[in-house]
């Protein structure tokens, strides 16, 4: 899945000075297996012309990155991915896009550092690459939510089903999203942040 032919905004993006309103900023990490669609769903969503750190793939990472599923792909993250949204005229969130590789995997606490939460972006054909990314944001402490990218021969799944194979707990989110359409993701943060303000809020 390659965000340049995802729904992005066509024409000059919003310059990149923040708004005037801004008062408050936010960091969000985008985490996930190999080629789940982490660098499209950071460039659909970015209200600026996103930061991107892929490069061609050579015979370098043959046996060494696990591309089963997504034999097709030809570009993937080194470093990070970064965009930026206005959640509102207050609120802008920061996205960090992670690389997927296991080999870059060192790059991860760099991005975390004063993260406030993270969506994990999965892929139901390799479910199986979800399951150390889990582990190691429920490590770190770091909150998150999932969503199910879709892909067109990605197979269907109940939610419960998922949420046994993931072995997630009933409390945290998750939702279907289209990473290449850019008011899917947006609703893919807008859930982060209402889970993040519910975790904030004490139960009375």
């Amino acid at each position: 899945m390659d965000f340049r032919n995802s729904d992005t905004i066509t024409g000059p993006r919003t310059e990149d000075i923040l708004p005037t309103t801004a008062t408050a900023a936010v960091k969000v990490v985008i985490v996930g297996g190999f080629g789940v669609g982490k660098t499209t769903m950071v460039g659909s969503v970015s209200e600026i012309r996103p930061l991107t750190t892929e490069e061609t793939m050579t015979q370098a990472g043959v046996g060494v990155d696990d591309n089963v599923g997504v034999e097709s792909k030809t570009a993937t993250t080194v470093a990070m991915d970064f965009g930026r949204i206005s959640i509102s005229e207050e609120l802008i969130l920061y996205l960090f896009g992670t690389p997927g590789q296991e080999r870059f995997w060192f790059l991860w606490n760099g991005l975390f550092e004063g993260a406030l939460g993270a969506v994990v972006l999965i892929d139901t054909r390799r479910l199986e690459v979800s399951f150390d990314v889990i582990g190691r944001l429920e490590e770190r402490g770091v909150p998150f939510v999932v969503a199910v990218n879709t892909f067109p021969d990605a197979p269907k799944h109940p939610v419960e089903a998922l949420r046994s194979a993931l072995d997630l707990p009933d409390e945290v989110p998750m939702i279907d999203c289209d990473a290449r359409l850019r008011a899917s993701s947006r609703d893919v943060l807008m859930t982060l942040m209402r889970y993040l303000h519910s975790l904030a809020v004490p139960l009375g």
